[in-house]
């Protein structure tokens, strides 16, 4: 019996360990020696490939990687800190996609009118959809769109930067700083070529994000005349090139020209980043994704794309809403329930020992492991009895 509930206290620590060690163990550890997703991945600005020579291009950073294994194939200062500008959207909406429900209807506001930027046309009065809403922040670039949905959402702006934040800690983006949830030139604000490709790979696999990403055009509705007006996807890789999926464009006077492009073709699904480009970036992605696709057999992966630290959640299209997204939850944090779970059930199991028994030395434990259970002292009592008779 004491071997028994040695076991099972042992067992309850360990248990414990191995669903929270590894969940505890974010990629910044990784990034302890060496730089995050591999050694090969630095700040540097030297082309890094493995088995053919990418071409050149303009961007003063890039990765290309395929997302379905998370082998990164080619990079250029993958880790250099840089202003992402448009591109942040694409974490934007890992953020508020798993939020808001998209049959909610928002109404425009003066605020979202003034923001400064690309608009999609968002005019005070007038209704949209959350559905809605997030096209015009993919296609159009909207910061008048991302406006609206982030004051839709709890915590507004200063919410949505928090949650946009420690969304980048758990992929692994840890370049990633955010002080506006548009993209725009704020003071503090930058991400890197690996970290979009994070986003990318974290928001392809969610199948809203997919297709936001790959619409090619959405109907706006006209302020005063009725009617709409259309609205054209600003990546033009969707127009050019084949099994392109699309994904985000991005520009601001100091970003100058960044890009997230991803395409599926042969079985296998490649997403190319850039960042800080005078122009021709179109061009630049479409050389690097052809490269990718022609060469891959030969390629020998330089490193690889993180897996996130916190497990993600089932796919799903709709978002929980804004209103269930408000309530407080009465459970422990995500992350220690399993550990929490595994150790109930182990305490369950050894006559419900008492928490502190747990960590207790073992000569503390003694006089509850000799101690048998009321239940098995009335059977042996019975049994004694039934031998007498």
């Amino acid at each position: 019996m004491r071997v028994l509930l040695t076991a099972c206290a042992t067992a309850a620590a360990s248990t414990a360990l191995a669903v929270t060690g590894p969940l505890a163990a974010t990629a910044a550890d990784q990034g302890v020696s060496t730089p995050v997703g591999g050694a090969q991945l630095t700040t540097e600005p030297t082309v890094v490939a493995a088995g053919a020579k990418p071409p050149a291009v303009q961007a003063s950073a890039y990765v290309l990687a395929d997302i379905d294994t998370g082998e990164v194939l080619a990079a250029k200062a993958p880790h250099a800190k840089l202003r992402p500008a448009s591109t942040l959207k694409t974490l934007t909406a890992l953020v508020l996609l798993p939020r808001l429900n998209k049959a909610d209807q928002v109404i425009g506001t003066n605020e979202d009118a003034r923001i400064v930027g690309s608009k999609v046309g968002v005019y005070p009065g007038l209704t949209y959809s959350v559905d809605l809403l997030f096209e015009g922040m993919f296609l159009g670039s909207g910061n008048d769109a991302v406006n609206a949905l982030v004051t839709h959402d709890k915590g507004g702006v200063q919410g949505t930067i928090q949650r946009m934040n420690q969304k980048a800690a758990e992929i692994g983006a840890l370049d990633t700083h955010v002080t506006d949830p548009t993209g725009l030139d704020a003071d503090g604000q930058y991400s890197s070529a690996y970290d979009l490709a994070l986003f990318a790979q974290a928001g392809l696999r969610r199948p809203d994000f997919a297709k936001y990403a790959a619409t090619k055009f959405t109907n706006f509705p006209l302020a005063k005349k009725g009617g709409t007006y259309q609205v054209a996807n600003q990546n033009k890789l969707l127009f050019k090139y084949d099994g392109a999926l699309g994904v985000k464009t991005g520009y601001t006077t100091l970003a100058r020209n960044t890009f997230i492009g991803a395409a599926r073709r042969n079985g296998h699904t490649l997403v190319v980043t850039l960042m800080n480009s005078p122009h021709g970036i179109t061009e630049d992605a479409t050389k690097l994704l052809d490269w990718g696709f022609t060469s891959y057999s030969a390629l020998t992966p330089v490193g690889t794309l993180v897996k996130p630290a916190v497990a993600a959640p089932p796919k799903t299209t709709e978002g929980t809403g804004p209103n269930t997204s408000k309530k407080a939850s009465a459970l422990p944090p995500r992350r220690n329930r399993p550990a929490l779970v595994a150790a109930a059930i182990v305490q369950s199991a050894a006559f419900k020992l008492p928490e502190w028994a747990y960590a207790a030395p073992p000569i503390l434990l003694l006089p509850l492991f000799l101690r048998r259970p009321k239940a098995l002292r009335a059977r042996a009592k019975a049994a004694a009895k039934a031998r007498r008779h």
